[in-house]
């Protein structure tokens, strides 16, 4: 650990070690990945073990998201003033470090806490890993990085529920729900190895200056919004509630300000001011919140219905995801192959279409279940059709979105993105675990599961009408990874900063 950094190659001799940073990138963003996923099957583990009600739950899963999305732009203006491998290793030390405290919670608030910690740690982790890439590949090479990682990445997100199911239900040493954090320690202590053995040190300019002011306006409006979504059902939506909604509009209102002002005084904003004012990717923002959220959400009320309204094994849960990842897998390499390039933003419309038809399916297979005989069989086609519907969204909806956007401009648009996917999914969480649980006190598991049915359709209804408002045509995949001369050279702050390809998970 104490070896020094290796230095870059020359101009015509490329890093010798270069796809062993590649390896080291893919495992910080496996996980990330498993971390986002693999706790949705541990619920019922942990009411046992920590007695954690509802509310618990929803900020055990979401809150790892918030803090996440909320922290990634930051994190990568930190890469760029500090030093993307300085700024890498530290965040996966703390991720690691935060795995453990996490696996070693005495309370349900203890580990509340450290998943929070845990993906603050993550927002200083990913967006480091698509600039190392960059400094280490060119050309066709960095063409092949990009075809490697988006389908190790769908893979991550695949097996996470599984194999938090497995673990869970293996009860391995008695850990229980413990084991799925602690699998993080060799992973994440291995990686830290590699990564400060092999990754080459380049420093950052310490010209980049990191708005402080406005990384805290955006901690605090997300905060202020997904605590009475979180909170409300179960204390009765008091006046609080609304109030700290209230509160959170007018703190993004303020950071939108703060921004220009910051910009027009000759500072460098954490987001373009420029991007807001583009009306293709101002919507584009709503339209990935709505998605997100709802696939996140609808996705942890399938894994709720099935342990604890079909009394499903954590491992049986875990397995009980995987047709909607195939469906999801599917869709996306349909639409990536040759839907976007045949249709354009059709695949977008599309795409929600089809996954009301797969809602509506689930929804008669649900009405129409024997609870004696009930088995995941049941409800294999509704799943599927709806995960083909999100797959052909997910592979396509960035790039729609960045083709609104100035070539200068890709690096901090990626960023808003990827926090916006993150926020939204934490969003999605607290809405929808809500709204199942209101039902699930009453015992009725499958009106629970309708209701949250009816919310997800609501939100695809809403992004349907957004899509129209997107360009016609994608921008090209190798354009939204930065590699652009202008990107690859980090001729400017924006092309400099990519935080995190969570959006390139399929």
């Amino acid at each position: 650990m104490s070896a020094p950094a290796p230095t870059l190659g020359t101009a015509t001799e490329p890093y010798r070690w270069r796809w062993l940073i590649l390896a080291v990138m893919i495992t910080a963003e496996i996980m990330d990945l498993l971390d986002a996923s693999i706790v949705n099957v541990a619920g019922p583990d942990l009411e046992e073990s920590l007695g954690s009600g509802p509310v618990g739950l929803q900020w055990v899963i979401g809150g790892y998201a918030l803090t996440l999305g909320a922290g990634l732009v930051l994190g990568g203006r930190l890469g760029d003033r500090y030093g993307r491998r300085r700024m890498f290793l530290v965040g996966l030390a703390a991720f690691t470090a935060s795995s453990l405290l996490c696996a070693l919670a005495p309370n349900i608030e203890s580990l509340i806490a450290f998943r929070l910690l845990q993906g603050t740690a993550g927002a200083l982790l990913l967006p480091q890993g698509l600039g190392l890439l960059r400094e280490n590949f060119s050309g066709p090479e960095l063409t092949k990085v990009f075809a490697v990682f988006g389908p190790v990445l769908g893979l991550g997100g695949i097996i996470g529920p599984v194999l938090g199911g497995f673990l869970i239900e293996g009860d391995y040493f008695g850990l229980g729900w413990r084991s799925v954090f602690l699998i993080n320690l060799p992973i994440g202590l291995a990686a830290l190895i590699v990564a400060a053995r092999f990754v080459p040190d380049k420093a950052g300019s310490r010209t980049v200056r990191v708005d402080i002011t406005g990384a805290a306006l955006i901690v605090a409006s997300c905060a202020l919004l997904v605590l009475p979504l979180n909170q409300g059902q179960e204390d009765g939506w008091p006046l609080w509630t609304w109030l700290s909604m209230a509160a959170s509009a007018i703190g993004f209102a303020l950071f939108a300000l703060q921004q220009r002002r910051t910009a027009a005084a000759g500072r460098e904003p954490l987001v373009t001011p420029a991007l807001l004012r583009k009306p293709a990717f101002t919507v584009g923002l709503g339209g990935i919140a709505l998605f997100f959220g709802g696939m996140i959400g609808t996705q942890l009320v399938l894994t709720l219905y099935l342990q604890i309204g079909r009394h499903f094994t954590a491992g049986e849960a875990g397995l009980g995801n995987l047709p909607l990842a195939v469906g999801t897998a599917i869709g996306g390499a349909v639409s990536g192959a040759f839907l976007v390039n045949r249709i354009g933003r059709g695949v977008l419309q599309i795409g929600p279409l089809v996954q009301l038809a797969g809602a509506a399916v689930l929804w008669f297979e649900l009405d129409g279940l024997d609870a004696a005989t009930f088995s995941i069989w049941d409800i294999v086609p509704g799943t599927v059709v709806a995960g083909v519907g999100a797959g052909m969204v997910i592979a396509a909806l960035f790039s729609f979105i960045l083709a609104a956007v100035d070539d200068h401009e890709i690096g901090s648009a990626s960023g808003v993105l990827t926090a916006v996917q993150a926020v939204g999914g934490s969003i999605g969480v607290a809405v929808f675990g809500s709204v199942f649980f209101d039902q699930v006190k009453a015992g009725d598991f499958t009106t629970g599961f309708h209701h949250a049915l009816i919310v997800q359709a609501c939100l695809l209804v809403a992004f349907l009408a957004i899509t129209f408002l997107l360009p016609k045509e994608a921008r090209p995949d190798e354009e939204q990874h930065g590699a652009t001369p202008e990107a690859a050279t980090g001729a400017t702050p924006e092309a400099a900063t990519d935080p995190g390809a969570r959006h390139l998970t399929v």
